[in-house]
C-alpha cells in the first residue's frame, strides 16, 4: 500500500509510526488558500441545502458500501500511521464509522422534520407554532490523530445530512488518514467541494477559523482548545469542543473483580492509552484493592507489544516520542511523591522509538501529576478509597469531566452513584464502549469542553433552530396592541386570575373579567 504522490514541496510526510519510514507524502494547503476552499464550500452548500434529506441519505448508504468494501485498507492505513492494532482499527475506527453512517442515513430525515410546538397558554391557542431545522452552512472539523477516522466521520456525516458543507483539517500526524477520508467521500459520489480536506499544521487550523466558517468542531488538547475557543469567540462563531479527559473508575467491594480488572486493563491500554475516554484514575474500596491490583498486574504483564499489523499484538507504539516523554515525566513525579510502579514503566527501544510498556502504578494520590493531568499513555493508576462516598469525591476532584465508570453487583447502586458523577457519560460495569453507541451523546464539561457529537443531540448541533408561528385568525388587531387604555388594564387583571388563579372559581371569574375588559377596550 502506498501513499498518493504529490508535488515535492510543500508536503507532509506520513510516517510509519513503528519504523519511522516515510510511507506517503501529501500536499500541504497554505493558509492563503483556505479562504478559497471555504468559498468553494459555500457554493457547494447552497446547492446541497436544496437536496432532499432522503437523497442525502442515499449518498450516505453509498458511502457505507465504500467503507465496507475498503475496510481492510482503511484499517491498515490507520495501523501504520497511528499505531493501533488492526483489531482496534477495524472495530474502533471502521465499525464505529460505518454504524454512524448507517444510523444517520436511516434516522436523520425523521429527526430533521419540522416539529410542531403546542401552546399551553390560552392567549396563544389561536397560533400554530413549529420548529424548523436549517443548516449552518460551512462546518469546520478539526480532528485529532488518536482516532483519525471515527472522530471526524461522526461529525462529517451529521453535518452533510443536515445540509452543511464540511472542511476537514486532520492532524498533521495522520495526513494519509485525512486524505483517505476525502477519497472515500469522493468515491461515494458526494458533490464536488461539499467535503474538502486540507492538510497542514496548527497555522492551518488557525487560518481555517479566520476564514469564518459557520461552526467549528474541534477535538484535541485543552491548550489548543482554549485558543480555538478564543478565536471563535472573537468572531462569534459557535463551537463544539472535545478536549480530552481524566476518566475515573470506581470499583466497589461487591463488584466482579475479575471482570473489573479486565476492564481496567483494556480501558487503560487500548490504543496504547491514547483515548479521550481512557481509564486514567481508578478508585477501589477496601477489601478488594489487593486482589484487584494483583489481577491488573498479572493481566498487564501478559499483553504483547509490537507491530499492530500482526493479529496477535495488543499494544502498539505511542504516536511520537514527545508523548512517551510526557508519560515518563508524570511517572517520575508520581514515584518521587511515593507511588510504586508494579509493572512496566520502561521504553522498549528494541521494538521502536515510541514503544512503552503497559504500566500499573499503586499508592497514588491527587497531589501527583499522574492524577491531575491527562496522561494519554499506557498507565493504569490505582488509589484506595475509604468507601463509595470517598470514591465519588475523588472522581469529582478533577478539572476534567468527560467520562467515568462504576463497578458494582447492584444495578440500582451503580446508577445512583452515576448520577452524582460530574461528567458527560457514565458506564456501569463497562468502560469506553459508550463512544461506539451512535445513539449515545458524546461530550463533557469543565476542561473536557462543551457541546455534543453522536446521537440526536449531535445532529442538532449541525442545525440552526428556527421557530415559525402562523396565526389562525389573521384578521383584526390583537387585543394587546396599541392603543393602550383602561380596558386593557382591566383585561390584564382578569387574564392574571384566569391563568394563574389558585382556585377554579377564581379562574372562571378572571376569565369573565378579562372578557369584560376586552369588550370595554373595544368601545
Amino acid at each position: 500500500m502506498k501513499g498518493r504522490p504529490v508535488r515535492a514541496e510543500p508536503y507532509l510526510d506520513s510516517l510509519d509510526v513503528i519504523t519511522g519510514e516515510v510511507i506517503g507524502r501529501f500536499e500541504v494547503t497554505t493558509p492563503a488558500e483556505v479562504s478559497r476552499v471555504v468559498e468553494h464550500a459555500r457554493r457547494a452548500q447552497r446547492e446541497w441545502a436544496q437536496v432532499r434529506v432522503t437523497v442525502r441519505a442515499k449518498l450516505l448508504d453509498r458511502l457505507a458500501e465504500v467503507f465496507k468494501a475498503r475496510r481492510n485498507e482503511i484499517a491498515e492505513v490507520v495501523t501504520r500511521e497511528n499505531g493501533k492494532p488492526l483489531a482496534e482499527a477495524l472495530f474502533a475506527e471502521v465499525l464505529v464509522s460505518l454504524d454512524s453512517i448507517r444510523w444517520h442515513a436511516s434516522r436523520a430525515e425523521r429527526m430533521l422534520r419540522p416539529e410542531r410546538v403546542g401552546h399551553h397558554n390560552l392567549i396563544f391557542k389561536g397560533k400554530r407554532g413549529r420548529l424548523e431545522y436549517e443548516p449552518w452552512g460551512v462546518v469546520a472539523v478539526i480532528s485529532p490523530w488518536n482516532y483519525p477516522i471515527a472522530i471526524p466521520v461522526t461529525s462529517i456525516v451529521a453535518a452533510v445530512m443536515a445540509g452543511n458543507a464540511v472542511v476537514l483539517k486532520p492532524s498533521e500526524l495522520v495526513p494519509w488518514c485525512g486524505a483517505l477520508l476525502g477519497e472515500l467521500f469522493d468515491q461515494a459520489g458526494f458533490p464536488v467541494d461539499l467535503v474538502q480536506v486540507i492538510q497542514g499544521g496548527g497555522d492551518l487550523g488557525q487560518a481555517l477559523i479566520e476564514a469564518s466558517p459557520d461552526k467549528v468542531f474541534f477535538t484535541g488538547s485543552v491548550a489548543t482548545g482554549r485558543k480555538v475557543a478564543e478565536m471563535c469567540a472573537r468572531r462569534l462563531i459557535p463551537s463544539v469542543l472535545e478536549l480530552g479527559g481524566k476518566d475515573a473508575m470506581i470499583v466497589l467491594s461487591d463488584a466482579d473483580i475479575e471482570a473489573a480488572s479486565s476492564a481496567a486493563v483494556w480501558g487503560s491500554f487500548t490504543n496504547c492509552g491514547q483515548a479521550c475516554l481512557s481509564v486514567e484514575r481508578i478508585y477501589v474500596e477496601p477489601g478488594v484493592i489487593d486482589r484487584f491490583t494483583d489481577l491488573c498486574v498479572e493481566k498487564a504483564r501478559k499483553l504483547r507489544l509490537g507491530s499492530g499489523l500482526e493479529p496477535e499484538i495488543e499494544i502498539g507504539p505511542m504516536i511520537r516520542r514527545q508523548q512517551v516523554e510526557r508519560v515518563e515525566r508524570q511517572l517520575k513525579d508520581a514515584v518521587a511523591r511515593g507511588a510504586r510502579i508494579l509493572t512496566g514503566g520502561r521504553r522498549r527501544p528494541e521494538l521502536g522509538e515510541c514503544f512503552f510498556e503497559p504500566t500499573v502504578v499503586s499508592g497514588v494520590d491527587s497531589s501527583m501529576l499522574l492524577m491531575q493531568e491527562e496522561t494519554f499513555g499506557p498507565v493504569l493508576a490505582i488509589q484506595g478509597v475509604a468507601d463509595a462516598e470517598d470514591g465519588v469525591a475523588c472522581a469529582n476532584d478533577s478539572a476534567f469531566g468527560l467520562g467515568a465508570s462504576v463497578w458494582t453487583a447492584t444495578f440500582a447502586r451503580g446508577e445512583a452513584i452515576a448520577r452524582r458523577l460530574r461528567c458527560g457519560s457514565v458506564m456501569v460495569n463497562d468502560v469506553i464502549s459508550c463512544y461506539g453507541i451512535t445513539e449515545a451523546p458524546h461530550g463533557g464539561r469543565g476542561a473536557s469542553g462543551w457541546g455534543r457529537t453522536h446521537s440526536r443531540l449531535g445532529l442538532l448541533e449541525m442545525v440552526q433552530v428556527k421557530y415559525v408561528d402562523s396565526d389562525v385568525f389573521p384578521r383584526g388587531p390583537k387585543p394587546w396592541w396599541f392603543p393602550y387604555n383602561r380596558g386593557l388594564i382591566e383585561m390584564a387583571e382578569g387574564v392574571f386570575e384566569a391563568l394563574f388563579g389558585s382556585k377554579p372559581l377564581d379562574r372562571w371569574r378572571g376569565l369573565g373579567n378579562a372578557w369584560h375588559g376586552y369588550r370595554k377596550r373595544q368601545r
